[in-house]
């Protein structure tokens, strides 16, 4: 419920931001011993835009994501993944296959926003289905987005200052 509001005001927010890229990754993740695919999108400032569960990691699949995503928070400048060819034929049948970078470490951003999901997801020991996966990554991420801030780049005093006021976004939305 409270998720979706902060989701919107940042989304909103970072869709001004006249350089917006994505970097978009998929990773896998076991379930009952089954093999499925989180595709995740991460913008320019670590955060968590969109994650979308398949159990297949096809040009069908990467089409869905995109389109889902974008739907929900428009066109990106920039498009960085990795070199996986289902997004390069996804990226073709919408029209953004300019708009695609690929590199050896342009798609770190993405890979490295995955430790804190995977943290999780060992401490609540695996996921049992792939519906609970689903809403465990949506929730996660905008919670996770929502408290995050990077430490190394703020002072002590700014760090407590927008961590408290996160605190209090989020205690505002959960008495609403």
């Amino acid at each position: 419920m409270f998720a979706s509001e902060i989701r919107k005001i940042r989304a909103d927010r970072l869709r001004s931001w006249p350089q917006w890229r994505w970097h978009l990754d998929e990773m896998f993740v076991k379930i009952n011993g089954e093999r499925h695919y989180l595709w995740r999108a991460v913008d320019h400032e670590d955060e968590v835009l969109e994650s979308y569960v398949t159990k297949k990691r096809d040009k069908k699949a990467a089409l869905k994501f995109l389109r889902k995503s974008m739907k929900r928070h428009g066109r990106p400048h920039v498009l960085v993944t990795d070199q996986l060819r289902s997004y390069g034929a996804a990226m073709k049948d919408i029209g953004n296959a300019h708009r695609q970078e690929t590199g050896r470490w342009l798609n770190n951003r993405a890979e490295n926003s995955h430790l804190p999901f995977r943290r999780r997801e060992r401490a609540m020991q695996r996921f049992r289905r792939m519906r609970s996966l689903q809403k465990f990554a949506s929730v996660h991420a905008s919670v996770f987005n929502h408290f995050n801030s990077e430490r190394s780049l703020t002072s002590r005093q700014n760090f407590k200052l927008n961590r408290a006021a996160a605190l209090a976004e989020w205690r505002q939305l959960c008495i609403a």
